[in-house]
């Protein structure tokens, strides 16, 4: 089926995406569009944690990838003023990692670990009386002789980010003083995302044609912004640089993007549930197998969506179809499911 990361409406960044979205990333809260009741806890914490001269709780945000996870991280260390230091957990590969890290951090810091689902255990165990008593054991030698050198951290804060909050170890979940969930987002804050992302762009854009693209991002800012950035090629060259609504329209149906924000893969997957397997159930190995897709990237890449429009139910037997999948792609759904 291809890389996943290649799909124009993948939630997860693309390689050439890096400094095109730093561009566009809002550096303070009050610029960051959406997720509403997260932003109004986040300025109480901030403002109690500088009127009291302490640091921050430490904290951990999850949710699907594209929603603002990382943008959220570098806006607290604005908020309050200090600097951040960015890794992820795959990167963190021994104790030592770590420990590089810890000990050039500054008092009130921000430590930022995207994927932290994904730390070793043992750099994971190194963390835990980093978060809660600001220290560091570092073993010296091995064997009997071994012996474990205590070293005073300053007081930082981790900021967490994890798409899958249900691979965090209970211990580490528990040393979050602060866990924020972000939802996907609705057309209008979507809307206002584009017109902003535009504007800074210089794209001129029309007000039906931000909604167009809004309503086809899947609820997610990062693809809003790649699509934004796509149909502006096809507004430069098959045009004069404006993107009204029919550039908007004809530009999404050569991405292959459809009204609900479904690609080919999305409904290549519908369609072997409804046509290989009568519209399930199906297991998820099955599933996995006749689409030749590791079952991973089916449960976290294609599956959060399509149960968000409820296209897909996850039932004890396996995955099946809707009755608004099969209306979706002009098919007669059977009569048990009306």
């Amino acid at each position: 089926m291809g890389r996943v990361d290649d799909r124009t409406i993948a939630p997860e960044p693309q390689d050439s995406e890096s400094r095109f979205e730093r561009g566009l990333r809002p550096s303070h809260i009050d610029e960051f569009i959406g997720q509403d009741k997260l932003k109004d806890n986040l300025r109480i914490f901030i403002a109690a944690a500088t009127k009291r001269g302490e640091s921050l709780d430490h904290v951990l945000f999850h949710g699907p990838p594209g929603l603002g996870k990382t943008t959220l991280a570098h806006i607290i260390a604005k908020e309050l003023g200090v600097n951040i230091k960015s890794t992820s957990g795959p990167v963190l590969e021994k104790q030592g990692d770590l420990a590089a890290i810890l000990t050039n951090l500054a008092e009130g810091d921000i430590f930022f670990i995207d994927e932290i689902h994904r730390l070793p255990r043992v750099v994971e165990e190194v963390l835990y009386p980093a978060m809660e008593d600001y220290e560091l054991d570092i073993i010296i030698g091995e064997g009997p002789n071994a012996r474990v050198l205590k070293l005073s951290l300053p007081r930082f804060t981790l900021v967490g980010a994890t798409t899958r909050t249900g691979l965090l170890t209970s211990p580490l979940r528990a040393r979050f003083g602060v866990i924020n969930r972000l939802e996907f987002y609705d057309p209008k804050d979507l809307k206002k995302i584009v017109l902003r992302s535009a504007g800074i762009l210089g794209t001129e854009i029309t007000d039906d044609a931000a909604h167009e693209i809004a309503r086809r991002s899947r609820g997610t800012p990062r693809i809003s912004n790649r699509l934004l950035r796509r149909i502006r090629d096809f507004a430069e060259v098959k045009g004069d640089g404006t993107i009204d609504l029919d550039i908007a329209i004809s530009s999404l149906l050569a991405l292959e993007v459809d009204e609900k924000g479904l690609d080919a893969m999305d409904s290549k997957l519908l369609r072997s549930i409804i046509e290989k397997f009568d519209g399930g159930p199906v297991g998820l190995d099955t599933l996995a197998a006749s689409l030749s897709e590791e079952r991973d990237t089916i449960e976290d890449v294609y599956e959060p969506f399509l149960l968000q429009l409820g296209f897909l139910d996850r039932t004890p037997r396996g995955r099946q179809a809707t009755r608004l999948a099969y209306e979706h792609l002009g098919k007669s759904a059977p009569s048990q499911l009306f």
